[in-house]
């Protein structure tokens, strides 16, 4: 699969297989997150892998845009540390989004589907995932990516909009 296919096939999807995401695969997704580039090249993220079940439905009692989580399989958990921030800036944000845009995609790769549901700057989600995996000071938990083997596969959707494009001017 080329990369605008996986563009083109990449859906949110909420509703999953009851069937692991196997080993080599995760191992293939957070290589794909770490290859996304990063301002000052800090490479401010880490991980949290999530395959318990009873963790899983943790997670989805965040709040009520988050019950999705509970019927993956996998779930990955994107953080960073403060003691990566050699700047003084939240670029650290955007480094996080590509690294996690880098997941969306290689799932579609794998065979796999995929949500990603917002934690930063949702103040009550923050506190709810610092809560749960007792964060340390400086750990800030940006978002969190349902994973699992779709039980239906949606159909591509042309979402190109040429009236929201501008050349050289608004």
């Amino acid at each position: 699969m080329d990369v605008m296919e996986a563009i083109k096939t990449r859906r949110s999807v909420r509703k999953f297989e009851d069937k692991p995401v196997e080993k080599e695969k995760i191992d293939l997704l957070l290589r794909a997150a770490m290859q996304a580039p990063s301002a000052h090249n800090e490479q401010p993220w880490e991980f949290i892998v999530v395959e318990n079940k009873e963790t899983l439905e943790k997670l989805s009692e965040a709040d009520k845009y988050t019950t999705a989580m509970k019927n993956g399989t996998l779930a990955i958990v994107c953080v960073t540390d403060e003691k990566y921030f050699f700047s003084n800036t939240n670029i650290w944000m955007q480094d996080l989004s590509a690294a996690s845009e880098n997941i969306l995609l290689e799932a579609v790769e794998l065979g796999l589907g995929a949500t990603w549901i917002a934690i930063t700057p949702l103040e009550d989600r923050m506190a709810y995932i610092k809560d749960l995996f007792q964060l340390p000071d400086g750990v800030i938990a940006f978002n969190m990516i349902i994973i699992g083997y779709p039980a239906k596969v949606k159909g591509f959707e042309d979402r190109f909009k040429p009236e929201r494009v501008h050349y050289e001017q608004w």
